[in-house]
């Protein structure tokens, strides 16, 4: 998958050099180290390229990091979070970079793993998203998430705890300019996508010096008018998706749900947008984008990309058995090297310097 977890990971890479090129595998190559890809490598190519802190991007980047990769891309080091990451074979994918010092590391943001929103969609229930305590889910993370033999820290399920401080590292900081067109969108943007990304894209070519604003709808919101146990990712999730995304400049948390004349005035909008999917009615029955039309500034967008939240659901219940043994043999494999350093550290030789947290 491509999630906020991973632009946090890049936006912390890029603070550390001043350009920064992103390596994305193959569908064959995480198929082959980890399992069955949630995303497309063309999906996954263009939705990396939209995250805001990316420079450049090399498709089909090889699984494990080499010096002659390096080199090839005239880079000075390379960077990963602070799990781990083993080949098929268990074997550490960065140990040539790590020995010739050209690695540096980020660390993971808490919370999130594309393990934790595979299982959440897995886990058909509404109350996922505020009450990750129950015990279905519970139940549930145990048998998705866990091998026979202990818990891995870099494989399990864990919640999101937002900040004010991540939300300013995120957010771009920039007031709109006199010049600038500002655009208003507004909707759940729900485990962020291609479809998202292709849609923000086209809203960004409506004008020439765009400010694009997203109004995020609250869980409650959501979940009245797309049911089932939507949204998989709360509020603070979604916006931190959206932020990310190169083409966004604001975003509102917790969105009315109908645009009416104080939002559309106090933002000094000039154009609303919506995609070709279906405009639920409010609670009371009327259009939410009354008031736009009204002032003839209301515009449905074709993105040329009818991909949902839904479908992305679909193809994780279709993968189900593929997805769970994924998850299991990859904690398996990290419970192994997890032994090894302890072995290492407490072994005949002392003390070692291997320290886990």
């Amino acid at each position: 998958m491509v999630h906020y977890g991973h632009s946090n990971q890049l936006r912390q890479a890029k603070a550390m050099g001043d350009y920064l090129i992103v390596g994305v595998h193959t569908d064959a190559e995480i198929a082959k180290h980890k399992g069955p890809p949630v995303f497309t490598q063309e999906e996954r190519y263009k939705m990396v390229r939209a995250i805001k802190w990316v420079d450049e991007i090399v498709e089909g980047a090889p699984y494990v990091t080499t010096l002659e990769t390096l080199d090839k891309y005239s880079c000075d080091f390379c960077v990963h979070g602070d799990d781990i990451t083993l080949t098929v074979d268990g074997k550490d994918t960065y140990e040539e970079v790590k020995h010739a010092g050209r690695y540096r590391e980020c660390r993971r943001t808490q919370g999130v793993s594309t393990t934790d929103l595979v299982g959440r969609m897995l886990l058909m229930t509404k109350a996922h998203h505020s009450n990750m305590d129950s015990q279905h889910y519970q139940q549930h993370t145990d048998n998705f998430g866990k091998g026979p033999k202990g818990h891995s820290p870099w494989t399990g399920v864990s919640q999101f705890l937002q900040t004010s401080q991540k939300i300013i590292q995120f957010a771009s900081g920039k007031e709109p300019q006199p010049t600038d067109t500002i655009i208003y969108v507004a909707g759940a943007f729900d485990l962020f996508h291609i479809g998202h990304v292709d849609f923000l894209e086209m809203v960004y070519k409506q004008a020439e010096k765009p400010y694009v604003i997203v109004g995020l709808h609250f869980d409650q919101e959501v979940n009245r008018y797309k049911g089932k146990n939507y949204p998989i990712m709360n509020i603070h999730e979604r916006t931190l998706s959206v932020l990310a995304c190169r083409y966004v400049s604001e975003v509102v948390i917790g969105a009315p749900y109908a645009v009416g004349k104080d939002l559309l005035d106090h933002f000094k909008v000039d154009l609303v947008c919506h995609g070709k999917t279906e405009v639920f009615p409010d609670n009371d029955g009327s259009d939410p984008y009354a008031e736009p039309r009204k002032r003839g500034i209301f515009k449905t967008i074709d993105s040329g990309n009818s991909l949902t939240t839904d479908d992305i659901v679909q193809r994780i219940i279709e993968n189900r058995l593929q997805f769970e043994a994924r998850n299991q043999k990859k904690e398996a494999k990290e419970m192994a090297v997890i032994e090894a350093m302890k072995k290492r550290e407490h072994g005949p030789g002392g003390r070692g310097s291997v320290g886990l947290y």
